[in-house]
């Protein structure tokens, strides 16, 4: 067994990156820190103290495994000794007879929390003959299986969908040895390792130095300890620097870094790789060099589009190096001349930072999740589209003809109450708006309602009338047409630093093909901070001048206009071409003669604030308008943007997303890309939550000084602000300070913010301004204090202020303790602090950012509809109403869509039966897990879906009862309906009635699906009659016993629609 003791966690986690990479049938192990600070009672890092058991578990089974990976902080805490550990493990294999009892009980005993659903460590529930657990020993979850006191099956599962993913013989049932009391006795890791252990380490001295630093830090905090507490000494609970020393001479070691203790030396012929600093002539001699020298060189590249890059840039420079690739990713290459073999790695050649990744099952699930965001509880305000808003009163058993069903509440003012069947649950969502408003009830029945969906619905359309009238005018007008891509473009998306996301490629794509056709572009791209527009802006730009055109560049603020003329000129640097700015830091002079040389073709990219579009503002020859941020610039400036857009190329950044629905409605009247993967190998940001505590602020400003870098202080009341900064100045005495807040008159402002990005001040205490815009690549630590007052957009976003170079950035949250937060504030700061790179948190933030998108995208008054009705209804609103503009006044662009299928006549398929489907409180017994599950049948549009959901509910809740199977049988039986076009379904005292959607004189009656019908008829005429009701037909058929029988009989309608289809 080898145990590598590297210097940092960093360090261990990329080795262990490594060897998993270069030896993938070698099992190998991190064991990492709990993150218990010394005498504070705090919960531990369950993700973390998972990792550590597990290798306590292996090593206590005499197990061991091959390679154990660690660092000075994981060793300096003391764990549980072999025989504590032993005394305290549960062994369970196939077959034993144990008691459901019993295994409760224990279960209590090892303090395991019994939950509805098991998502993190040290939790378990029971389910009928069902029990899941989540033991300290494992990183998946237990799903244990019953047959009466027989374990049945053994079976791992995925927190995330609940669904199994492996089975086993045997699993071991361990607690959370971190979390017992201080007073038991611990022992040292080094005391679990045979002796025989190889034990590789770096530089003893540094780790021995970090362990007496942590020590001496334990015996502070245990000084200052109450004497009533009763507690170890740090001696029984750490490691020190002199026990490691002791402890490490009993094995043999080997120094790899360097060699302070060793009395033999082994010389390697192998260097790191040289670094070619993105010189790629440098980087093809050399591989040429190496190749007359007989030595075999590979390059390892992330992914192959890597490969495909190095091959272009070869033949760019007429270079034919031999070299073999690979696609994968080391931390360092290395050059072995005694192997004769080079391996480089792309990252370092293009001075990329590679990150490492810690695979953590445990993780996944600690933080509040937007599913989670979305579920409905009691209490909670919904709206209904038919009703309007109301309030959730719960899932309630309702008689329907003697036979029982579920149904949603619906409380209305004046308590007026709703149900509504489990098949309409997708005509209520849940209510959200702008800041969390309560919004007013609505009275069931009366006009209100309808009143506001009316005039929501015309003002809607106004809007969505004027997109789609701009779009057939762009449809018709002819613009300038760019030539293809030139050795140039090549050579400038080849020098870009990064590794352009799928949604990057696409988006640029995209650009490029609407620049190469003769219609006039009008793209919006929408992507979060730092997911790379603005190098889809800088190549679209650079193509248009390639092709001889000028580049305006529309910025809301004075200081984006600067900050983006440093970034193209930087960009753009080695390149022909001419790049300035104008805004009101430029004086007359420069002004005017900025404005001569534009008219004269001298400037090629001008970028600026709302002045570039003023009369003074003459291009000798636009070709293509790029506006950051549209929704920030005033109506005026918008109307003048309005006529410049129809001849000419234009190109919309935002950071503001689009919600989903509203991406479709839009597309019908502009060209949209959306890019929601975040850049691979982005530094993740290391968030903490941490009380108030000068020390922690001053040791993070003076850390982040100390590496030549900058820092954000927030502080949202501007009351205090300047005491805030006087406190910062005490505490970092040399620290150059600014403080900027949104009450400055606007020029003092805009000065400070430049001289900060200029590099001027260390510190800028701040309000939230500095949210959105601000790019200052050398800060990296924030400081955010109260951060428990801020809704997680913002914090996201200010977040996303720092980070944005190479040097590992820092985000400190200042909470009071969490104790005092209410259970949302916690988990929202808890979802921030685990989700440090952009994913699942940038999610739950979007939620709240969509709101004001929405707002921002379709204007002010649009704001007021959404808090009245609630965003998700007013989507389907805006969809109706682009939907029937559409099919009339604009029917001439949408030609292409025309009704062929039954389903185009049908919006919607009602439900109406007395049969008993339902999920029955026995089988799923949590009310929000029912909810759950009946709104995911709700959304399922296959068969495969449909099977895959029922495997799940056999796998988690166990065989299927009769109302489930029928309640499967009618989500089936609506599909097929809707196929057919039936808009209502009643299947009551035995008799099955299928209403038709569409009028008497539709064209649906010329469609095969209904000569299908007339088929089906003629072969079933004692038991099948189609009826006139009213204007419309119905379709009955008399004697169905069970739904198997209406969907077979809907399913062969189906199938004799088929052959009339073909012909």
């Amino acid at each position: 067994m080898q145990f590598i003791i590297a210097n940092s966690k960093e360090e261990a986690a990329y080795i262990q990156n490594d060897i998993e990479k270069l030896l993938p049938s070698v099992k190998s192990y991190f064991y990492p820190a709990s993150y218990r600070r010394p005498y504070q009672v705090e919960t531990t890092d369950n993700a973390n103290v998972l990792l550590r058991a597990e290798v306590l578990n292996h090593l206590s089974a005499r197990r061991k495994p091959p390679i154990l990976i660690s660092y000075p902080e994981a060793l300096f805490e003391k764990v549980v000794t072999k025989k504590e550990l032993e005394s305290n493990t549960l062994k369970v294999n196939l077959g034993d007879v144990l008691s459901l009892d019993f295994l409760n009980e224990t279960l209590f005993e090892y303090q395991f929390e019994r939950v509805d659903f098991v998502i993190q460590p040290g939790q378990f529930s029971i389910r009928g003959g069902i029990v899941d657990l989540f033991s300290f020993s494992k990183d998946h979850p237990y799903r244990v299986e019953f047959f009466d006191d027989q374990v049945e099956s053994i079976r791992f599962f995925d927190i995330e969908t609940q669904r199994t993913v492996g089975k086993a013989t045997k699993m071991n049932i361990v607690p959370n040895v971190e979390n017992k009391t201080f007073l038991e006795s611990r022992a040292s890791l080094l005391s679990y390792l045979p002796k025989n252990v190889q034990i590789w380490i770096d530089t003893p001295s540094m780790v021995i130095n970090t362990l007496t630093r942590l020590m001496e830090l334990a015996e502070e905090r245990y000084e200052e300890l109450d004497s009533t507490i009763q507690t170890a000494a740090p001696n029984e609970l750490f490691l020190s620097g002199d026990g490691f020393k002791r402890d490490l001479l009993e094995f043999t070691l080997i120094e790899y870094g360097r060699c302070e203790w060793s009395s033999e030396k082994l010389e390697s012929k192998a260097l790191p790789q040289r670094s070619f600093n993105k010189d790629f002539n440098l980087l093809g001699q050399t591989l040429l060099r190496s190749e007359k020298e007989g030595l075999e060189t590979v390059m390892m590249c992330s992914n192959p589009k890597q490969i495909e890059r190095f091959y272009a840039i070869f033949e760019d420079l007429q270079l034919k190096p031999q070299y073999q690739t690979t696609v994968g990713s080391l931390h360092e290459g290395f050059e072995d001349l005694l192997a004769k073999t080079f391996l480089y790695t792309d990252h370092q050649i293009f001075d990329r930072y590679q990150r490492f990744n810690i695979k953590n099952n445990a993780r996944k699930k600690q933080a509040i999740t937007l599913e989670q965001l979305n579920a409905l509880e009691f209490g909670d305000f919904v709206t209904h589209i038919d009703h309007g808003v109301g309030k959730f009163g719960g899932l309630q058993k309702v008689n329907n003809n003697g036979k029982i069903q579920e149904a949603i509440k619906l409380i209305y003012r004046d308590d007026d109450i709703l149900y509504v069947s489990i098949h309409s649950l997708h005509k209520i969502s849940k209510y959200n708006a702008k800041d969390g408003t309560a919004p007013s009830l609505h009275k069931l029945g009366s006009a209100q309602w309808q009143t506001l969906k009316k005039k929501t619905k015309a003002k809607v359309k106004k809007i969505a009338f004027d997109l789609i009238q701009l779009y057939a005018k762009r449809r018709d007008a002819v613009g300038f047409q760019c030539a293809p891509d030139g050795y140039l473009q090549h050579e400038l998306e080849a020098s870009f630093l990064f590794e352009d996301t799928p949604d990057q490629m696409s988006a640029t794509e995209d650009v490029k093909r609407d620049m190469e056709s003769a219609m006039p572009m009008d793209r919006l791209i929408c992507g979060d901070v730092g997911f790379g527009k603005t190098e889809i802006a800088i190549r679209a730009a650079f193509k248009a001048v390639a092709n001889g055109k000028q580049v305006a560049i529309l910025v809301p603020t004075t200081i984006l206009a600067f900050q983006h003329f440093k970034t193209f000129s930087k960009r753009l640097e080695g390149f022909p071409v001419t790049v300035d700015y104008i805004n009101r830091f430029r004086t007359t002079t420069q002004q005017r003669e900025i404005l001569k040389k534009l008219k004269e073709g001298k400037i090629d990219i001008l970028i600026g604030t709302h002045k570039l579009v003023s009369k003074s503002v003459e291009f000798s020859d636009l070709g293509l308008l790029i506006i950051d941020e549209e929704q920030k610039f005033g109506v005026g400036v918008k109307d003048k943007i309005k006529t410049l857009k129809i001849n000419v190329d234009t190109l919309t950044l935002t950071a503001t997303p689009i919600p989903r629905t509203l991406q479709f409605s839009l597309m019908a009247a502009r060209d949209l890309s959306i890019m929601t993967t975040p850049p691979p190998n982005r530094q993740p940001i290391e968030t903490q939550i941490i009380g108030f505590s000068e020390e922690t602020i001053r040791d993070s400003i003076s850390y982040e000084i100390q590496r030549g870098g900058q820092v954000f202080v927030i502080n949202n009341r501007v009351s205090n602000i300047q005491e805030v900064a006087g406190m910062v100045s005490r505490l970092v005495p040399d620290a150059r300070i600014a403080v900027g807040h949104g009450q400055m008159e606007g020029k003092k402002l805009e000065k400070v913010m430049l001289d900060f990005m200029n590099g001027k001040y260390d510190v800028l205490v701040a309000t939230s301004i500095i949210e959105s815009g601000l790019d200052v690549p050398n800060a990296n630590t924030i400081i955010i204090n109260n951060a428990n007052h801020f809704g997680m957009s913002d914090l996201h976003q200010m977040r996303g202020r720092v980070g944005r170079s190479n040097k590992k950035a820092f985000c400190k949250l200042i909470t009071p303790p969490m104790s005092t937060l209410t259970d949302e504030a916690r988990k929202r700061l808890r979802a921030l602090e685990q989700f440090t790179d952009l994913g699942s948190g940038f999610k739950i933030a979007m939620k709240d950012l969509e709101i004001r998108g929405a707002g921002d995208m379709l204007g002010g008054e649009q704001s007021g509809f959404i808090t009245d009705m609630g965003f998700d209804t007013y989507q389907k609103i805006l969809a109706e109403a682009i939907k029937e503009l559409k099919q009339n006044e604009f029917k001439h662009l949408y030609d292409k869509e025309k009704k062929e299928k039954g389903s185009d006549f049908v919006e919607d398929v009602q439900i109406d039966t007395d049969m008993e489907l339902l999920l029955p409180d026995d089988y799923v017994n949590n009310i929000e897990e029912r909810l759950k599950l009946y709104r995911r049948l709700g959304e399922y549009e296959t068969h495969d879906d449909l099977l895959l959901f029922e495997k799940e509910l056999e796998d988690r809740f166990g065989p299927i009862p009769e109302p489930v199977a029928a309640l499967l049988y009618s989500v089936r039986i609506k599909w097929l309906a809707k196929h057919i076009g039936f808009s209502k379904l009643i299947l009551k005292m035995g008799k099955c009635i299928g209403h038709f959607a569409a009028e008497n004189n539709s064209e649906y009656y010329q469609l095969p699906i209904f000569s299908a019908i007339l088929s089906y008829l003629q072969l079933n005429t004692k038991k099948v009659q189609i009826k006139k009701k009213g204007e419309k037909l119905t379709f009955v058929v008399a004697e169905i016993s069970h739904l198997q029988e209406v969907y077979e009989m809907l399913e062969s309608i189906v199938e004799m629609e088929k052959p009339m289809e073909a012909k």
